[in-house]
């Protein structure tokens, strides 16, 4: 991927993308190219065939799609999978028509079954059942990575999955409807501090374990694989470690400085038990995560409090 090849990012205001357009930047590549949802509907086949015989990029980094929690999974389980699967299929489709010398398709460690053991290797997919408060997103990515696999296998191209943990940082979605737990959690305690309230409320139990990737990190990871056209069809991005997500809330609290209580809502769902990823193919080719949980957020806890109204 030489510095001034067409790159272009699909997904770029989002958590990811900006993230991927920041790293791009800052080493150099120029010809970055981007559009907006109103300027390129990724659910039209025709616009995005179109989009892609004028500009001709030669590597694509498929960052773009609909992502959410728990309580967004369960209300809109039509759109995740719809929407997840027409966005990747238009784009796969005609990165292959145009030529490109490289796709990276990002998808998600909810992928692999609820059950498995830990942690999360690559080898588990499709290895038994998934989570069910995610699965329309879970089969819509896993679609996403039979197809880069499919394209690979029949016409050769170079079209590589990564999954990434729980991925945070700035330009995350804090919506309290939507988010994921770590942004709904800096609300939260934001607010709380913010109205002067004695305690915050967090969803379950507080005791599955979960692992946290500062979004920068991935940036770093996705273009290191593009970089070096490495060929897997499937990669895992993260630090390896866990966390209780009792323990997260009680470093947010202390991040954020709220003084008060953490009450742990027991009717909410937990997920599953334990979800850490295995990162030894990704270490194994000299890739390591640098931001520590606690530097990350801090740094997205300032990108909040100074971008919040």
């Amino acid at each position: 991927m030489k510095k001034n090849d067409k790159i272009y990012v699909a997904g770029h205001a989002g958590l990811v993308g900006s993230a991927i357009v920041r790293e791009l930047r800052q080493e150099g590549y120029s010809n970055i190219v981007v559009r907006t949802h109103s300027e390129l509907d990724l659910l039209d086949q025709r616009a995005v065939q179109s989009f892609f015989r004028a500009e001709q990029p030669q590597w694509v980094f498929l960052a773009a799609a609909k992502v959410g929690g728990i309580m967004a999974n369960c209300t809109f389980p039509a759109e995740f999978i719809y929407n997840n699967i027409m966005m990747e299929a238009n784009i796969i489709q005609a990165s292959y028509d145009a030529a490109a010398a490289g796709l990276l398709f990002l998808g998600s460690t909810c992928i692999y079954p609820q059950m498995a053991p830990q942690p999360l290797k690559e080898e588990y997919l499709l290895t038994g059942p998934l989570e069910p408060t995610n699965q329309p997103y879970a089969v819509a990515k896993i679609a996403g990575i039979e197809m880069c696999r499919a394209f690979n296998r029949q016409y050769q191209t170079k079209f590589t999955a990564v999954m990434p943990t729980n991925l945070y940082g700035p330009n995350d979605n804090f919506d309290l409807e939507t988010s994921h737990v770590l942004p709904a959690l800096i609300r939260k305690f934001y607010e709380a501090k913010s109205r002067g309230e004695d305690k915050v409320v967090v969803w379950g139990s507080g005791k599955p374990v979960r692992e946290f990737l500062y979004v920068d990190d991935l940036a770093n990871a996705c273009v290191f694989l593009m970089q070096n056209h490495i060929q897997h069809d499937l990669v895992n991005i993260g630090t390896g470690w866990g966390i209780t997500i009792r323990d997260l809330a009680g470093m947010i609290k202390d991040v954020v400085g709220f003084s008060g209580d953490m009450v742990f809502d027991l009717s909410k769902p937990d997920g599953t038990p334990v979800k850490i990823t295995d990162t030894s193919r990704l270490n194994s080719l000299g890739w390591k995560a640098k931001t520590s949980l606690a530097e990350g957020l801090a740094l997205t806890y300032e990108w909040y409090s100074n971008n919040t109204k």
